[in-house]
């Protein structure tokens, strides 16, 4: 056997292979004995017919076809001795096959780029970090008082912190009552953000039986004359009170923090110290996931190249299965796959391109992962879930946790070695209002 390697591109190879007859002729013999036993020929029972008759009636075209078969075999195994790590679908660019004489073909598949990787060190890099302040806290206590809250009749709204029944009437430009458009027994919760405050304010005081009304605006695009606009439209209803509750909110004592935190907190003071311990770290991993996403980003427009066709699609199949996968969990009936390969195009060009120029960046930091690094923590996730080390390391081999320690290890190695500049998203708002205020002088 003889093969070539022949480079068409910084990301496009080409096998070429050339075998003697008597190389394959081993997997010819197999390609006869089965395509025997579903020929029938007259005279003979089906599987029976003999083999130098079949060859004579059939052998061009059963070796023909048994030559791609035997050509795709041959290519992976070189694949795997020689570690070529195609990485898409591989495509045949040539096949010829003589009977009795010899097999060769060409066949290119795509490999990730050795780039000239540069600029990926000494950067000025901002971070920005946030800090919890009380209003933060305060709102996820009130979050938790309100889903502990119960609720009691009353006549009247005395707060926001109220329910309300009501029968809505759309009003017209006069403050009449809009024929037909009319909706009974709408539940409106005053406590919700979301609700028209014009609607709270003027819905406080009343009791049950009597009215209010509110309104609000509501932009839309007309088209006049040819040009579109948009316009707002004042909308304005009437609301007749039908019933009303109370929202009665747990007192914030030790009883209450005792049940809420299953007995983990007993006061007040160390639950809040608690939860404000946990947005702070909420805070921190999304402060640290902006500044990767900010890092990476600067690395892949210093080392832009064209990521590999193939490879692009590849990785887009996989966000779009994993996103069809998800979708499924959810409950989603009917997911668009052809809207998800639009919309994820571009972040699957992105994600090849990082996914290249981070090899790169490790093999020329000879940043690496070893077998003891993956054998340790197969051996400390064994401890934890009772699954044998071996098994572990097959699944880590096989879910490519290899590449995801090594993606680790090469945003560690950027973060130590790129200058980072911690910003306060307060001062960083602050300086934006001012900057605009300036600009707009």
């Amino acid at each position: 056997m003889e093969t070539k390697i022949n480079v068409v591109s910084e990301s496009e190879h080409e096998l070429e292979v050339v075998l003697n007859y008597d190389e394959i002729q081993p997997e010819m013999e197999k390609a006869y004995q089965e395509e025997r036993k579903k020929i029938e020929l007259p005279g003979f029972r089906k599987g029976k017919a003999p083999m130098s008759l079949l060859k004579r009636m059939y052998g061009d075209a059963i070796e023909y076809q048994a030559s791609e078969k035997i050509a795709n075999k041959v290519f992976w195994d070189i694949v795997e001795d020689q570690k070529l790590n195609p990485i898409s679908a591989p495509k045949m660019v040539d096949l010829n096959f003589e009977k009795d004489s010899k097999l060769a073909f060409k066949i290119r598949y795509e490999v990730k780029p050795e780039l000239d990787v540069k600029n990926y060190t000494g950067l000025e890099v901002r971070k920005v970090t946030f800090d919890v302040d009380e209003e933060q806290v305060n709102s996820e206590i009130s979050y938790l008082q309100k889903t502990n809250s119960t609720l009691e009749d009353t006549d009247v709204v005395a707060d926001k912190n109220s329910i309300i029944t009501v029968d809505l009437q759309k009003l017209d430009s006069e403050g009449n009552a809009a024929e037909g458009i009319k909706s009974s027994g709408i539940k409106i919760d005053l406590t919700d953000e979301r609700v028209n405050p014009q609607l709270v304010e003027n819905a406080i005081g009343k009791k049950v039986g009597e009215s209010f009304s509110f309104s609000f605006q509501d932009s839309h695009e007309v088209e006049e004359e040819g040009v579109k606009k948009i316009v707002d439209d004042t909308i304005s209803y009437s609301a007749e009170i039908k019933s009303i509750q109370k929202v009665v909110l747990p007192e914030l004592n030790e009883e209450f923090v005792k049940k809420i935190t299953k007995d983990k907190f007993s006061t007040p003071d160390e639950w809040k110290e608690n939860i404000r311990k946990g947005l702070q770290e909420y805070f921190d991993r999304q402060s640290d996931d902006m500044l990767v996403n900010t890092l990476l980003n600067d690395v892949v427009k210093n080392n832009d190249f064209t990521a590999p066709h193939g490879y692009v699609h590849s990785v887009l199949d996989r966000m779009v299965q994993m996103e069809q996968e998800r979708a499924k969990q959810e409950g989603v009936r009917k997911f668009d796959a052809n809207e998800a390969h639009n919309r994820l195009h571009e972040r699957a060009e992105w994600t090849a391109k990082w996914q290249i120029i981070m090899e790169n960046i490790a093999r020329k930091e000879n940043i690496k992962v070893e077998e003891s690094e993956l054998r340790q923590m197969a051996e400390k996730d064994a401890a934890e879930t009772g699954i044998s080390v071996d098994k572990l390391l097959k699944y880590y081999t096989d879910s490519n946790r290899g590449e995801i320690l090594l993606e680790d290890k090469v945003i560690d190695f950027l973060k130590k070695n790129n200058n980072i500049k911690e910003v306060g998203a307060k001062d960083l708002k602050n300086t934006t209002e001012e900057k605009n205020q300036k600009e707009g002088e």
